[in-house]
C-alpha cells in the first residue's frame, strides 16, 4: 500500500461520515461536500492503485531482466 491509497480511504470515509452528518442535520450542504470529498478520495486510491500496478510491473521486469543476465 502506498500513500495515496491509505489517504484515498480515509478521505473517502470522512465523506461517508459527512455526508451522513448532512442528513441528520437537514443540511444539503454538508452532504454535498462529504459526497465530494468521498469522490476526491476514490480518485486518490484509484491513483494509488495504479501506482502500485507499475511499480509491480516495474518489479517484475527488472527481475526478468536480472534472471536472463
Amino acid at each position: 500500500m502506498n500513500k495515496d491509497q491509505v489517504k484515498g480511504q480515509v478521505k473517502n470515509i470522512a465523506g461517508k461520515v459527512q455526508e451522513a452528518t448532512g442528513k441528520l442535520v437537514d443540511s444539503k450542504s454538508q452532504e454535498v461536500k462529504g459526497t465530494n470529498l468521498q469522490v476526491e478520495g476514490k480518485v486518490q486510491k484509484a491513483y494509488g492503485d495504479a501506482k502500485e500496478v507499475v511499480k509491480d510491473a516495474r518489479d517484475a521486469v527488472k527481475k526478468a531482466v536480472k534472471s536472463h543476465s
